[in-house]
């Protein structure tokens, strides 16, 4: 059986010193609100498979945090940030709260998640998230949703090369796609290379760590927007997945 949410929170706050970051007491409210929630909703949906606080706070809330090993916290300030596939709201929730002048978007293809995602927003008070049900090759092909986002980001269970064609064509020129994977990438970066490349992105720097206070191993792969992507990508719905890029 997993920690209370007093414990965890408090693994989490250590947790988060360790990547260099501090909440107040109103983000870390916010933090709790979000597990309660999350829980009560998972009741009857499928929103997560983890359910111990703890891992809820380390494997989903901090994993999210991350991103800030690849991009200054003090930059995220006023920055736009779309979230691809966003599930339960991983990445872009956590961010969202921990970041309150970040502009965050959040994306998913299930109206129900949606519907989730909605009411933690209202139940946190949170002003700076909007929600988009959507299919992402659907929502790429919204003209003033293109290259309109400083960082572009995903935690979604494809392949970079069918990754990169959901996410690059969002992600502004200069501006980022960061995609969150699991500790062994090596095959996949090399087939995702050309993908990334042919969508205008350059594969500025990847990183593996492990997420502190956890055994759980993490890898960021960052990818640098260089050239506008063709109006030809994404494709339709479906195609990404069957016919990846390479």
């Amino acid at each position: 059986m997993g920690m209370n949410i007093q414990d965890a929170e408090r693994t989490f706050s250590d947790q988060l010193t360790m990547i260099g970051l501090s909440l107040s007491q109103r983000q870390m409210d916010q933090f709790r609100l979000y597990c309660e929630n999350l829980l009560k909703w998972n009741e009857v949906m499928n929103l997560t498979a983890i359910t111990d606080i703890d891992e809820i706070y380390s494997k989903h809330f901090l994993d999210s945090l991350t991103l800030i090993a690849m991009i200054d916290p003090q930059s995220l300030s006023g920055m736009s940030l779309l979230d691809i596939g966003t599930g339960a709201g991983f990445p872009g929730l956590p961010l969202a709260i921990a970041f309150p002048e970040l502009k965050v978007t959040l994306v998913d293809s299930l109206q129900k998640r949606i519907g989730f995602l909605d009411d933690t927003i209202r139940l946190l008070g949170l002003e700076n998230v909007r929600t988009c049900h959507a299919r992402a090759e659907e929502f790429g092909r919204v003209e003033s949703e293109r290259e309109h986002y400083d960082i572009v980001c995903s935690r979604a269970v494809a392949r970079l090369n069918v990754l990169a064609e959901y996410c690059i064509p969002f992600a502004k020129k200069g501006g980022y796609f960061i995609a969150y994977k699991a500790d062994r990438v090596n095959e996949e970066m090399e087939e995702g290379k050309k993908a990334v490349r042919i969508l205008g992105g350059r594969v500025d720097q990847v990183i593996s760590f492990q997420l502190p206070g956890t055994d759980y191993n993490r890898t960021l792969v960052q990818v640098i927007k260089e050239e506008h992507t063709s109006g030809k990508y994404p494709r339709r719905a479906g195609t990404p997945g069957k016919d990846p890029l390479h």
